[in-house]
């Protein structure tokens, strides 16, 4: 599949009438994973970026060639549409055209440029937010950086805020009006606490929303459709399992544990499969003689 297909595939999930669930990915295996389960769009997290590429948690410290490299990556490993968390744009509006153009090249189906004041302020124990103004900059050069018009691009903005701290509802939704006049593709919302937030928030715009960070109890796909909302996600807790499946063999092994006698392994037939050894077996074949 064509990056653009990819692309094409999410633009028609958010005109479309649905909500759906994707699935957190963060490298080969894991998009792989989440695509031969049928998931329709897979999410690439900041914060698991940080964790697979650095071991660090999101303390924006990963590099947009790290972050794009990683998306390069999965992109090559399958053909699912993944949605790419790009923080601020590791920079100022200009910072945002690069990070466009080498997510873009990368695969990326999406993208979202938020208006959080990255990296932490010196002192700042709360998330700061930039002006309206810059955030608006940073959306129009987001738009004007993608050579590809089917790239998906989100503006987002950060934890409900409207001004130096962020809590103001009416600041979020004067945001996103602002951000919704510079062509992005779709709003994002993190922080949203209630029903009443979301519908207010749904009322005041049009485009489609992406939600994060939301109460468990607001989870009703059909509401959250009725409300404009056409990815809610939901985490990634498949690194933390992934994570611990890792710890507890390692720590069985080390206590002397036989590698036969380890449960809860993945069989042949799965790892074969997530490989994709056929077909690598079959190209051996044609191309290098090999049996298969």
């Amino acid at each position: 599949m064509t990056f653009q297909k990819r692309r094409d595939a999410l633009r028609l999930i958010l005109t479309g009438s649905r909500c759906i669930r994707p699935g957190s990915v963060y490298d080969a295996i894991s998009i792989r994973i989440a695509e031969d389960l049928g998931f329709e769009v897979g999410m690439f997290g900041g914060s698991v970026a940080s964790l697979a590429v650095l071991g660090d948690p999101d303390a924006t410290l990963i590099t947009l060639t790290e972050l794009a490299e990683q998306m390069r990556r999965m992109s090559r490993a399958a053909a699912l549409p993944v949605l790419v968390d790009a923080d601020h744009g590791y920079g100022n509006a200009l910072n945002v055209r690069r990070t466009v153009e080498e997510l873009e090249t990368a695969g990326a189906a999406g993208l979202t440029i938020e208006d959080t004041l990255l990296p932490q302020a010196y002192g700042a124990e709360e998330p700061q937010l930039i002006s309206v103004e810059e955030g608006v900059g940073k959306m129009k050069a987001a738009v004007h950086a993608r050579a590809d018009p089917a790239l998906v691009i989100m503006g987002r903005t950060g934890t409900r805020g409207g001004g130096p701290s962020p809590s103001s509802l009416d600041g979020a939704i004067a945001r996103a009006v602002a951000y919704e006049g510079t062509g992005v593709d779709a709003l994002f919302f993190t922080g949203i606490k209630s029903r009443a937030e979301l519908e207010a928030v749904s009322a005041a715009t049009k485009l489609p929303i992406v939600l994060g960070g939301f109460p468990e109890e607001m989870i009703d796909l059909d509401y959250l459709a009725n409300q404009r909302v056409r990815i809610a996600l939901q985490g990634h807790t498949p690194f933390a399992a992934a994570t611990l499946a890792v710890y507890e063999t390692l720590k069985a092994l080390r206590a002397g544990t036989a590698a036969k006698s380890l449960k809860g392994l993945a069989s042949a037939e799965l790892m074969g499969r997530l490989t994709r050894d056929a077909d690598v077996k079959a190209r051996g074949a044609e191309f290098l003689g090999l049996r298969k």
